[in-house]
């Protein structure tokens, strides 16, 4: 009896996932008002810090067990651009929110 459906390759499967995350991601960002920038910059930073974990686990992959080099690297890098999205999500919260504070005369 010939098998109907075949399996489908987890590269293309996770592949697909990253590209369809990608386009829901952009219209979702793009379609966000002035008004609620702010908050979604604060939920960007709570993502990045959890990103920072996950970093760091992957970083102290080596002290722990024989981990590949290949995912201490990735996990440096991970940690390197969530710390700077961290820090520039704070530089332009504090920007934005000083935009509505009333200025001295």
């Amino acid at each position: 009896m010939e098998q109907l459906a075949q399996a489908v390759d987890p590269f293309v499967f996770r592949l697909s996932i990253f590209v369809l995350a990608v386009f829901v991601g952009y219209f979702v960002v793009w379609s966000v008002t002035p008004a609620l920038h702010t908050p979604l910059m604060s939920v960007t930073n709570a993502i990045s810090s959890v990103i920072v974990v996950g970093a760091l686990l992957a970083v102290g992959v080596g002290m722990i067990s024989s981990g590949s080099g290949w995912a201490r690297g990735f996990g440096f890098v991970a940690l390197t651009f969530a710390c700077v999205n961290i820090f520039g999500g704070f530089l332009v919260t504090q920007r934005m929110l000083a935009m509505y504070k009333k200025k001295s005369k």
